[in-house]
């Protein structure tokens, strides 16, 4: 305790808006990481991106309820903010930012967020009003810090193409897409892993490596010959098939998309491999 003391006198650790207004006031190179705690190497990595870019760093730690469309999730979210205020500091982070739900909802004079019928896929497709509530958090906070960029990771594709969308529309502040981490099995880093057994991650090293095998599958077979969306989704039908019956998971979704707009057609552009899956109840995604 008396470490963590020590820590937090050497950084600047913010809890109200008229603190965080005068912390911020008057830097205009801000490099802005949004988070919701238990912090691993993923987090680290953006961190690094925007100590590389930006002036000054700041890091909010903050569990957005408005995202969860499963009350169990939501409570069982890992937390632990000691361990995360003292990786922080080791990173040497300018700020750290630790709002209260009261305090980033007390203003009523934000707009209601609305997908469109075109976005309600993937992810939004299966988590009712979860984009809906991570575009209304990330609304609030940009306006209260004025980031000059905002750092997402690729693990969170869609998460990112819908923030990219909406916050650059609105502010001047660039969304900045940093590359997935993985550990040594190319297990795709996560909070939601610490959920987790040590046969649970191993079985997660299993299912990465049969989905890399797809995603190249399909790649090898839509460069020499394009396929039609109905093809390609009758060789993800069939690769769906095989993970539930390999691994005894439930798969929520596999898909693959073009990066340029999130539809179906890959022919001649750019695409990932979009999938989400539960493993011992832990709803994980990926993307390849």
């Amino acid at each position: 305790m008396f470490y963590l003391l020590i820590l937090l006198l050497q950084m600047k650790l913010i809890r109200k808006i008229i603190d965080l207004n005068k912390a911020i006031n008057k830097e205009k190179e801000l490099g802005f990481i949004p988070t919701m705690g238990s912090l691993h190497k993923g987090h680290k990595f953006l961190i690094q991106q925007s100590k590389k870019r930006c002036n000054k760093t700041l890091v909010s730690i903050f569990i957005n309820p408005t995202q969860f469309n499963n009350k169990d999730d939501y409570k069982k979210y890992p937390k632990n903010l000691n361990e995360d205020l003292i990786i922080l500091k080791k990173l040497k982070v300018d700020f750290v930012y630790l709002p209260t739900i009261a305090q980033i909802y007390k203003q009523k004079n934000f707009p209601k967020i609305l997908l469109k019928k075109s976005q309600k896929i993937l992810c939004a497709k299966f988590r009712k009003g979860h984009f809906e509530g991570v575009l209304d958090v990330l609304n609030r906070f940009t306006k209260l810090i004025s980031p000059k960029i905002m750092f997402m990771g690729e693990k969170d594709y869609q998460q990112y193409f819908l923030v990219k969308d909406y916050i650059s529309k609105k502010y001047d502040t660039q969304v900045f897409l940093c590359k997935t981490i993985r550990n040594s099995s190319g297990v795709a880093l996560s909070s939601r892993n610490k959920l987790l057994n040590k046969s649970d991650l191993n079985k997660l090293g299993l299912i990465t490596s049969k989905l890399i095998e797809i995603k190249r599958s399909i790649y090898m077979k839509n460069k020499y010959k394009s396929m039609t969306i109905k093809t390609l989704n009758m060789l993800i039908q069939k690769a769906k098939i095989q993970l539930i019956k390999k691994f005894n998971i439930q798969v929520e979704y596999l898909e693959c998309r073009n990066l340029i707009n999130l539809k179906e057609s890959i022919n001649k552009k750019p695409f990932k491999l979009f999938v989400s899956y539960y493993v011992n109840n832990v709803r994980l995604i990926d993307n390849f």
